[in-house]
């Protein structure tokens, strides 16, 4: 599914979005910055989470393993050369993570109890009209599978095995499948304390755990390459090269790497995927343009700086040259050919912290799939499946887990990219009169 039309799509979409706003986006970082802080927040606004809440909870949804694992898949599949098609991704994501997300607000419908919801589903029902409903129904059947935690459980559970099961020797008949079995039961109730309180817990949880995590992840990195500050020129001339070169791991085949890429990209900002929407579009404001720019800053935070501190942290201590080590794996070497035996036990708690706070925001996506198929007095029993699919993502293989996810992730971004390109003169007229009102401070406050 992730053949050319879905990655023309993608890169395509967000190069449109990027000159048909004649790169709004870009523009308004400062003005982000001043959002998240709350200077414009209005209480009495509609919606369920203020617009730090809601982009920490997007955050802890994109913020997550696939910034440690994800991206060591990527170069594992597609060389150092992958990064620089993750960049791409992130840049274009920007904006449209700003269109897709500013139409989260602009065309936010109501459920079967006539609450306000966002997400790309509304999007189309409510800015398309009926008889597109079979795109809104590929989007929310693609949700109910795409943000399922098996990839967070998958990977946790891996580095726990490597890290503490195997030097405990705690192998039962010669593997490890009740351990693991046991590590996704201690996960599925963990993370069932703060589901099932929906989102406002979820996102007061999210603000709370996404600071810490990225601050510790981006300290214990960046010591990592401080000790390797010699390598990182010719680490950054290795990724421009072999991106178009894929001479380093794919022996010449540039377009797979551009597909390796731009595939761990979106599955590392989500931009495009949809499941930005669905966080966003749950955020308090009448401003539809405002959380879009709030949005926009995902990628940024995301791939931008995360994902290439994991990727720097890989090439630089060349524990990606010859390996057969996949997924967190690979990271894990990068952090133990640093720090020593101590280097596994930092990966681990960054490694957690990522993987339950994932858990505790794609939850909320598929509910909200949920809702929208069965209705919403109903989406509290998704919440079950996805608790019990934990443990099913602790025991089974990761190739798997990526097929499976990936797979969904294609499903879901069909509907989200053709509903935001043919609403996209909707979010150009919103953008020239927020960008006016700004401009001269004629806002209802």
């Amino acid at each position: 599914m992730w053949g050319d039309p879905l990655v023309y799509l993608l890169v395509g979409g967000g190069v449109f979005f990027a000159l048909y706003s004649r790169l709004a986006p870009y523009k308004y970082f400062k003005h982000s910055v001043e959002l998240l802080r709350g200077k414009y927040d209005d209480p009495d606004d509609p919606g369920d989470i203020n617009h730090f809440q809601a982009l920490s909870s997007a955050l802890a949804a994109t913020v997550g393993l696939g910034n440690i694992s994800g991206v060591a898949v990527a170069i594992f599949m597609g060389g150092p050369g992958a990064l620089f098609w993750m960049w791409v991704s992130a840049i274009l994501g920007v904006a449209t993570k700003f269109f897709t997300c500013t139409l989260a607000i602009l065309y936010r419908g109501k459920d079967s109890r006539g609450d306000i919801q966002g997400g790309p589903m509304y999007v189309i029902m409510e800015g398309l009209g009926s008889k597109w409903k079979p795109l809104a129904i590929l989007f929310a059947l693609g949700g109910l599978f795409g943000p399922l935690p098996i990839f967070q459980a998958n990977q946790l559970t891996q580095i726990l095995r490597d890290v503490v099961y195997e030097p405990a020797g705690w192998e039962v008949d010669g593997g490890f499948f009740m351990v693991n079995f046991l590590t996704g039961v201690v996960l599925a109730g963990l993370v069932s304390l703060v589901i099932f309180g929906g989102i406002k817990r979820i996102g007061h949880v999210a603000a709370r755990m996404v600071p810490f995590m990225v601050v510790l992840y981006f300290f214990s990195v960046l010591y990592i390459l401080f000790i390797h500050i010699a390598d990182i020129p010719s680490t950054f001339a290795l990724v421009f090269t072999d991106a178009f070169t894929a001479k380093a791991a794919l022996g010449g085949a540039v377009g797979e790497i551009i597909r390796t890429g731009i595939q761990r990209g979106a599955f590392s900002n989500e931009a495009g995927i949809g499941t930005e929407s669905l966080a966003h579009g749950a955020a308090k404001t009448k401003e539809p343009v405002r959380e879009g720019i709030v949005a926009m800053m995902g990628p940024v935070i995301d791939t931008i700086v995360i994902c290439t501190m994991t990727a720097l942290a890989i090439l630089v201590t060349d524990v990606w040259r010859g390996s057969t080590d996949n997924g967190i794996t690979m990271t894990l070497m990068a952090f133990v050919e640093v720090y020593g035996p101590s280097g596994a036990y930092i990966l681990v708690v960054s490694v957690v912290i990522f993987a339950i706070s994932s858990m505790l925001t794609y939850s909320y996506f598929g509910t909200k799939c949920l809702g929208f198929l069965i209705g919403a007095e109903r989406q509290h029993y998704y919440n079950y499946f996805y608790v019990v699919t934990i443990i099913f993502g602790a025991v089974v293989s990761i190739d798997a887990v990526i097929n499976l996810i990936d797979g969904m992730f294609a499903i879901m971004a069909i509907p989200t990219m053709v509903s935001a390109l043919l609403l996209s003169p909707k979010v150009r007229q919103a953008t020239v009169d927020y960008g006016r009102r700004l401009k001269s401070g004629d806002f209802d406050l």
